[in-house]
């Protein structure tokens, strides 16, 4: 039989994506017969609103179905730049904004162009799975800042500050955080600016995908809003996946430096090119219209974390701080499991539960559940984890 193709020692070096593999594992079973609750859903469980479905329908129907502009719909950047403006509190202009296939071709881009092999980029743990990731394939290499669910996953800013060395180049926030649901408050991001503002070579990259999904009471603040005097050193990474429920749109963007923006964009245009030109025009509706659906699915969504979260609270041995935000809780479990991998084996395997190892994201004393599933679907994966958790 011939030999394969030697692949090159970055393709080599890729982790499979833990999340999918849960996934495509529990679909497997399923399509066997077996009775499968997933509690690992990483996307919302809501339609796209129609009348962004109608949006882009009628540009298909008007033929706006040619190239674009590498960078994005010129109308599209323009509202992006007003919304980051007016809602968040970051002055932007078109220029800085670049339009990409959804938020991790803009963290991928903006890694690409800022990184160089041998930096460092700062990520606290735990962190969303891909960043590491996207940072190897830079050249850089990802020096973590631990947190433990023992000390509310909060970013300790003196471990930080002690890891920074003449090689960091990039610290990554995700606020609200995937997997843990953590909001940064005001007066963290304040003092984080402070830090940040005392080493001149470092950058931010904010990823606020989730800044719609908050629970009562809470607000989302802008790290780049909030670092004034630093806010040329910071990127912020959105889309319109989990507020609009767009997932499969593949729809997000990057505001930031102006030349970096270029940058980005000529990569861009290099590799993906422009955004699917239809798709963008129900981006700019959805960007342009009413944010009550966005508020409806994150009062569903609130309600769900909240019967889940009640249902982790009441079971022995099990440690969770809350979650504030996203559609994630991030459990810690009893220390007579060994390993988050081989219990969510176990899990899928005996009571056809489907979760997600915290090893993933950094922590292998955790798992990650959803709540974007119904309440019904909630109750039975809370019911199956107790007896997972009975058997250790």
């Amino acid at each position: 039989m011939p030999r394969s193709p030697e692949l090159s020692k970055r393709a080599v070096a890729l982790k499979p994506s833990l999340t999918l593999q849960i996934s495509a594992r529990a679909k497997a079973l399923a399509n066997e017969g077996r009775d499968i609750c997933s509690l690992s859903a990483g996307e919302p469980d809501f339609n796209t609103p129609e009348f962004i479905v109608e949006a882009a329908r009628t540009a298909l129907s008007d033929g706006i179905t040619r190239y674009g502009p590498a960078a994005g719909d010129p109308e599209l950047r323009l509202a992006v730049a007003e919304k980051l403006t007016r809602e968040n509190g970051i002055p932007t202009t078109s220029d800085q904004v670049l339009i990409t296939n959804g938020g991790k071709q803009a963290i991928f881009n903006l890694l690409q162009v800022l990184l160089n092999p041998g930096d460092e980029v700062l990520l606290p743990a735990p962190y969303w799975l891909s960043y590491p990731e996207m940072a190897a394939l830079a050249g850089a290499r990802t020096i973590t800042i631990p947190s433990t669910a023992d000390d509310g996953f909060q970013l300790d800013l003196k471990a930080l500050e002690s890891r920074i060395s003449p090689k960091s180049r990039l610290l990554i926030l995700n606020t609200p955080s995937n997997p843990t649901g953590r909001v940064m408050q005001r007066s963290e991001l304040e003092q984080l600016a402070e830090l940040v503002g005392r080493h001149p070579n470092l950058m931010v990259m904010c990823d606020e995908i989730y800044e719609y999904l908050l629970g009562d009471g809470l607000v989302h603040h802008s790290f780049a809003a909030v670092a004034e005097t630093i806010r040329h050193r910071c990127f912020t990474v959105n889309g319109f996946a989990k507020g609009w429920a767009m997932t499969g749109w593949r729809l997000g963007y990057l505001a930031g430096d102006e030349t970096v923006i270029k940058a980005a964009a000529a990569l861009q245009s290099q590799s993906t090119s422009n955004v699917c030109s239809f798709a963008q025009r129900g981006a700019l509706a959805a960007i342009l219209g009413s944010r009550d659906c966005v508020s409806e699915m994150a009062a569903s969504y609130n309600l769900r974390r909240g019967r889940l979260c009640e249902g982790l609270a009441s079971i022995d041995g099990i440690t969770l701080i809350p979650p504030q935000g996203a559609f994630y809780a991030f459990p810690q479990l009893p220390e007579s499991v060994m390993g988050s991998v081989e219990f969510c084996r176990r899990a899928l395997d005996q009571e056809g539960l489907a979760v997600v190892p915290g090893l993933a994201f950094g922590d292998d004393r955790c798992i990650r559940l959803s709540c974007a599933v119904s309440r019904e679907t909630i109750t039975d994966g809370l019911e199956r984890l107790k007896r997972v958790l009975g058997s250790f």
